[in-house]
């Protein structure tokens, strides 16, 4: 059973939604990055492509996770 919330209570932060799908862009992000550093590119493209992933996600993770 779960009790009722007290109306002065704030709001979170961030949604529930809001938050895994950030978790899951940056997760995202970090693997391109990771893997295009590796790759034998240098560290400022790694970070780039890491951006761009992360950033590509993140619309494309909203609608997918409902």
């Amino acid at each position: 059973m779960t009790t009722p919330q007290n109306p002065t209570d704030p709001e979170p932060f961030l949604s529930l939604h809001t938050a895994v799908v950030l978790l899951a862009a940056i997760l995202i992000g970090v693997t391109a990055g990771g893997l295009t550093f590796l790759g034998g590119s240098g560290a400022a493209l790694g970070v780039l492509a890491g951006l761009t992933a992360a950033g590509g996600a993140v619309p494309v993770l909203r609608t997918l996770i409902r």
